[in-house]
């Protein structure tokens, strides 16, 4: 989808490290400048949660999950963002693109 990982945060290696106990748990940061930028050039505070965010984790009994919000309601509240806009269209299919393949589907 054209999407570049810019940022991995570990907490569960976070939390080890601070002498607590936390399953895996990973959140991926990624985005494509092409799809972002229109949202940031109609407001500039899209930046405050862009590029977009997965959290990949691990519950108690093993099984992995994959957490995000979707852009529509991530960039709900900004003025000048419409919810119909091409850009959040297709943040939204890239999200969906990326973490059913990171799923196995």
């Amino acid at each position: 989808a054209g999407a570049t990982v810019f940022a991995r945060v570990d907490h569960g290696a976070g939390a080890e490290g601070a002498g607590l106990e936390l399953g895996p748990s990973q959140l991926l940061i990624f985005g494509n400048p092409k799809l972002g930028t229109p949202a940031m050039q109609a407001n500039p505070l899209a930046g405050l949660f862009l590029p977009l965010k997965v959290l990949v984790y691990e519950d108690a009994g093993g099984q992995v999950w994959l957490a995000y919000e979707a852009p529509e309601e991530t960039l709900d509240d900004l003025d000048g963002i419409d919810d119909d806009a091409d850009y959040v269209a297709r943040m939204t299919g890239a999200l969906r693109k990326l973490t059913q393949a990171a799923a196995g589907g």
